[in-house]
This record gives structure tokens, C-alpha cells and sequence, in this order.
């Protein structure tokens, strides 16, 4: 019995099957999209596709809407006849293509509605499906706009950090907030989203947020934005904005002060300037003094306002000490000191020491030893009076001293730890000696009544007096141990015949020269030329005169004889 029951069971159920096809096959089928999302102004389609069995064709195809009270409109009614249009608020919108889809262009806010295809196939009987119109607008991307007046980590209300704005979307999306990268939610004294919703005139929605938090001085550095999310096509989608930062309102923790240039290598002489530098925002007020034995003189005049610099020009051994610098923060009153030691380097008390100290001679050894004071170490130069380098050392021998050379010698200290500090100390050596005349104009040559300068040089110390044989306007130079007198007289034959002697004289001797003037023969000579020439000039002139008479004579030109007198003579009379 099993085994005959069997096979009966299996052609059982192929035959199910077999009439659920056959039901299949011959049903009128109707296919459309669930939804069609279509942006505020665009076209949508929306697309109508049915199967009618053994390809038989549609009797009608009816379009319809779904209104507010549920109730369909027609919109459409096509037959193999023709179109008919109803007439709708949409009929200056609607199109059907030739595969009887419907488009509606200029889709509006209103539009969102359900829509309905139906399709009558004789027979086949009646078939329908629908279609959700959804319309959107896409939102901007979002402005934000930080706390513009700045936040204090004193505040005592939770502040508000940003506000974030998005304009004209459809339908309303949300916002939500970001600190450094992460999400922040709402939570109770700590953090406060404020949203709110608008409808705007046109149907769209703007929707603005708001976020209070508390800050720290770390957020000196956080980066806020706000997101917007919206959905599309079934997908979540989101936009950013900018991000931004909060100017955060802070004391001030650690204070520090510089002295530029380092306080190593300020000199005597250097502009220096102390810098004061806070970490806290806004800056604090600050404050400078500098420690007088037990005291701080308040040096806060002298500082540029507001900016903690603090400038001392051309500094000297005094402007060493202690400086301090002091902050107040204004916001909660704390205050922070620094302080920093000024080293001023110097050099003082150069002086040159000379052995022997008496007066010296011609002839005679001298030694200079040079010394000078510095917190640092010093190096000495001995130099000349042109700068030329004589010896290293602070001690200079000078052996054999004369008048002609020069006796002054420059002592040069340097630090070599700092550079550009240093001092020089000039010293000149007196020889003292009778005068010794070393040069003069003489022999001279002089023409006659020619004005002339006569001049006498000297070596000699004290220094000396010059005295001239003769009289006339004495001019004198004087460098050290040297002198010299110029004369300028006019000369004469008792200048040309004595001569002029020079005599320079001090309590150690005196030396006298005598000028020889003579006259130049040469310049005499040529002046007797020069007559000479004058008068062969002039007897040459009137022979040439005394021609041209005696040739006009000879040509009747000129009158002459008895018969010239008589006319002469009667003319007269007349």
C-alpha cells in the first residue's frame, strides 16, 4: 500500500504546482518603484509596468493621486482611442511617455504624494499598483560662527562655544556637534546643544544650533565644527562645516624673563633689553624692578606700555643687579615673579705706570707698565702713535729716547671673552733737551722787493721760544717736542746783505742758524733781456717809419721844400 500510495502523492504535487503557474501565467501583473525621491524644481517619473498574459492589450490605463482626505483623483485616462486629461492642479505639469510613465515637472513641496497606476485589461479584469513621490532639498553646507567676545575658564555659567546655522533644506535635517574629530552629546552641567527648527515662507526648513561646554587652557588649541545629516536614496549623508577655534581667556602659569643679548656677553656701552613673557591670554599687566641692597626700585615707567619689554640704553658697571618681573592677571588678580641677574662687563682704572718717573733725557731708558680692572680677564697691546702694533704684554721697554722720534705710545686692554670690550690709554713720554734746529731755508733765492716765507724747525723740550734776527709776521706750529716758525717778510738789499738768523732757546740751551739770502742772477739777466729787447723793438719801429716818410716823398705825396713853406705861409695869412 505504501508503495502504491507513493507515486499517486508525487503527481499530487507537481500538479499544485503546476496550477499555481498556470495561475500565475494568467494574471494581470502590475510593477512600480515604492519611491521616487526627486529634488524641489527637478522631474519625476514615475514608471508603470504591467503584464498582461498571452500578450493581450489593456482596455484603460487610469492615472491617479492620493489627497489629503485619502481620496483618489484621476489624472489620466488612456485607451486605445486616445488620452484624456482631467483637469487638475497639475495639468500644466503632467506628461505621459510612450511608455505611459508619468512625469511632473517643476516638482514642488506640495508634491510629495502617493500615486496610483491602474490598468484594466477586459478579461484579465483590473490591476493596480503605487508610487511614494518623496521631494527634497539639499541642505548648504553649514555656517558657524565661534563665541566672538572670547571665554574665560573662570566663567561661571557654562559658555557658549559656537553657534551653527543651516539654511533651506527639505525636509528638516539634524546637527550635530564636534570637538577635535570626536562627537560631543549632551550631558547635564557639562555639555548643552540648544536646537531649534524653522519654517521658512517657502515650505523649507532652517535649523540652527547652539553648544555650551565649559572650557580649560588646553582648549586653546580644540577645533569645533558642526555636522549636518539629511537621508538621500535611502542613504545617510552629511555635510561640514569649517572648523574654528574659541579664544579662551586664561592666567597666566609660568612666567619668563630674557636679557637680550644673552647677559654673558653684555659689555659697557650695550643697549639692553628685558623681555617678559607669560603664557597666559589675554597677556598680563606687567611690572619691572630692580634690587637696590634691600629694596626694589619700581623701573615700570621706563617699560613700553603694555608689552613687557623693558630697555636699558648704554648700561655701565652701575646697571648690574637683580631685575624682576611681575604679572597680574587681571581676570582672577594672581600674580607671578621672575627674576634675572644683569652682568654688565667692564673695563676701568686703565693707567699707565712709567720708571723711571723723573724727567727724562736724551739717550735715556724708559719702561711703561700698563694695568686695568675687569670681573673678567684682560689682555694687553702696546701700540704707537700710528697704530702700529709694538708688543704683547701690558710692559713696553723704549731704550735710547730722542727728540726727533715720536715718545707717545697707546695702551691697548682687551677681554677677550667679550667681544668688542675695550679700553685704550694714550701716554707721551717727555725727553727733555736744549733745541736742536733741524731744518731751514737756507740758502734762499730771492728777487728784489719779492715777498718771501723763511722757516725755522725745532726739536726740544721744555718747549721752546723762537726768536727772528728781523722783523716781520711770524707764524708758529707746535707738536710735541717739535716747533716750527714761518717769517714772511719782503725783501730788501740790507735783507739780501745781513741775511736773517733764527734762534730758539729754552732754560736747557740754545741754537741759532742764520738764513743766507741770494739774489737770482738768472731772473736779472733775464730782465736786462728783456730791455734789451724793448729797445732794438723800438729802432726797428721808426726805421720802418722813417722809410715809409722818405718813400711818400719821393712820390709827390707828401709836400716839401720852399713852395710847401709858401703855401703854408699863405694859408696862414688868409
Amino acid at each position: 500500500m505504501a508503495g502504491g500510495r507513493r507515486p499517486a502523492g508525487l503527481a499530487l504535487g507537481w500538479g499544485c504546482c503546476l496550477l499555481l503557474c498556470c495561475a500565475a501565467a494568467s494574471r494581470l501583473e502590475i510593477s512600480m518603484p515604492p519611491v521616487v525621491e526627486v529634488e524641489v524644481g527637478g522631474t519625476a517619473r514615475i514608471e508603470c509596468n504591467f503584464y498582461i498574459p498571452e500578450n493581450a492589450s489593456y482596455t484603460y490605463i487610469d492615472w491617479f493621486y492620493v489627497d489629503r482626505s485619502n481620496k483618489q483623483v484621476r489624472l489620466y485616462h488612456v485607451t486605445a482611442n486616445g488620452i484624456l486629461e482631467d483637469d487638475t492642479d497639475y495639468r500644466k505639469r503632467l506628461s505621459l511617455g510612450e511608455d505611459k510613465a508619468l512625469s511632473i515637472s517643476a516638482v514642488t513641496l506640495q508634491d510629495p504624494k502617493i500615486f496610483m497606476c491602474q490598468v484594466g485589461a477586459g478579461s484579465y479584469g483590473v490591476g493596480e499598483n503605487s508610487t511614494e513621490l518623496s521631494v527634497y532639498k539639499l541642505p548648504v553646507t553649514p555656517e558657524i560662527e565661534p563665541n566672538s567676545g572670547g571665554i574665560s575658564v573662570h566663567s561661571y555659567e557654562i559658555p557658549q562655544i559656537a553657534r551653527c546655522v543651516s539654511k533651506n533644506s527639505f525636509p528638516a535635517p539634524n546637527i550635530t556637534w564636534h570637538k577635535n574629530g570626536e562627537q560631543l552629546h549632551a550631558q547635564e552641567n557639562q555639555v548643552t546643544i540648544q536646537a531649534t527648527l524653522t519654517r521658512e515662507s517657502s515650505g523649507l526648513y532652517t535649523v540652527s544650533s547652539a553648544l555650551y561646554a565649559p572650557v580649560t587652557r588646553e582648549d586653546r588649541h580644540s577645533r569645533y565644527h558642526c555636522t549636518v545629516h539629511y537621508w538621500l536614496r535611502g542613504q545617510r549623508r552629511s555635510l561640514d562645516s569649517q572648523p574654528v577655534q574659541v579664544n579662551i581667556f586664561y592666567p597666566a602659569e609660568n612666567l619668563k624673563l630674557k636679557v637680550m643679548p644673552s647677559s654673558t656677553l653684555v659689555k659697557e656701552g650695550d643697549n639692553v633689553t628685558l623681555v617678559c613673557e607669560a603664557d597666559g591670554n589675554p597677556p598680563p599687566v606687567f611690572s619691572f624692578f630692580k634690587k637696590n641692597l634691600d629694596e626694589w626700585e619700581d623701573l615700570t615707567s621706563l617699560a613700553e606700555p603694555d608689552s613687557g619689554i623693558l630697555r636699558l640704553h648704554d648700561v655701565n658697571k652701575s646697571s648690574n643687579g637683580t631685575y624682576r618681573c611681575q604679572s597680574l592677571d587681571l581676570d582672577d588678580m594672581s600674580q607671578i615673579e621672575e627674576d634675572v641677574d644683569l652682568v654688565v662687563n667692564y673695563i676701568e682704572g686703565v693707567h699707565v705706570k712709567m720708571e723711571p718717573s723723573s724727567t727724562l733725557s736724551e739717550g735715556d731708558n724708559v719702561m711703561l707698565s700698563c694695568d686695568a680692572y675687569s670681573p673678567v680677564g684682560l689682555k694687553y697691546q702696546w701700540r704707537d702713535d700710528k697704530g702700529k702694533k709694538l708688543v704683547e704684554g701690558n710692559q713696553l721697554f723704549v731704550k735710547n729716547l730722542t727728540l726727533e722720534k715720536s715718545n707717545t705710545f697707546s695702551c691697548k686692554v682687551m677681554a677677550p671673552s667679550v667681544p668688542g670690550l675695550e679700553q685704550s690709554k694714550k701716554v707721551s713720554v717727555a725727553v727733555e733737551g736744549k733745541p736742536r734746529i733741524v731744518a731751514i731755508s737756507s740758502p734762499l733765492y730771492v728777487r728784489q722787493d719779492q715777498v718771501i716765507n723763511l722757516t725755522c724747525k725745532a726739536v726740544a723740550f721744555p718747549p721752546p721760544t723762537v726768536q727772528w734776527s728781523i722783523n716781520g709776521t711770524a707764524h708758529e706750529y707746535v707738536d710735541n717736542q717739535h716747533i716750527a716758525s714761518n717769517l714772511t717778510v719782503r725783501v730788501s738789499h740790507e735783507l739780501v746783505r745781513a741775511g736773517a738768523m733764527c734762534r730758539v732757546f729754552n732754560k736747557l740751551g740754545t741754537s741759532e742758524e742764520r738764513i743766507q739770502l741770494v739774489v737770482d742772477q738768472k731772473s736779472t739777466a733775464e730782465s736786462q733781456g728783456v730791455i734789451i729787447v724793448a729797445i732794438i723793438v723800438a729802432i726797428l719801429v721808426v726805421a720802418v717809419l722813417g722809410a715809409v716818410i722818405y718813400f711818400l716823398h719821393k712820390k709827390g705825396k707828401i709836400p716839401c721844400g720852399r713852395a710847401g713853406k709858401q703855401d703854408i705861409a699863405r694859408n696862414t695869412s688868409i
